[in-house]
């Protein structure tokens, strides 16, 4: 059986790999209930977003079904109780971005609290 620090990082791979889904990116609601209320991004253009306006990203298209994002490096570590540092690299399309989200625990599940791309070559 797994320990909590375990299943705690588990738990945060299992929601970034919904937000990476084109299908789940595609709803809306489904992304919000993955981010939480207080969630920033600092994305790879350097552009600062909050949980609303990243919406247009997610439901823009940038990752459809016929070429997912490809994951790799994936790695986790608990931080505090409660709170996951995600760190991976993502290749979508050929642009290549190291990627670093943190996760916290909330009343209603494992949520996406910061995330953060840096380009790579």
């Amino acid at each position: 059986m797994k320990d909590a620090s375990e299943r705690a990082v588990q738990a945060a791979i299992d929601g970034e790999m919904l937000l990476l889904d084109p299908e789940v990116r595609a709803s809306p609601a489904r992304v919000l209930g993955l981010l939480d209320p207080e969630f920033t991004e600092i994305g790879a253009s350097g552009r600062r977003w909050d949980a609303e306006t990243i919406l247009t990203v997610t439901s823009g298209g940038s990752v459809s079904p016929e070429s997912p994002v490809k994951v790799s490096e994936m790695s986790g570590v608990v931080l505090a109780p409660g709170v996951v540092h995600l760190t991976y690299f993502a290749d979508n399309q050929g642009r290549r971005v190291w990627r670093s989200s943190v996760w916290r625990l909330t009343e209603t599940g494992w949520r996406m609290y910061f995330h953060q791309g840096t380009p790579t070559d």
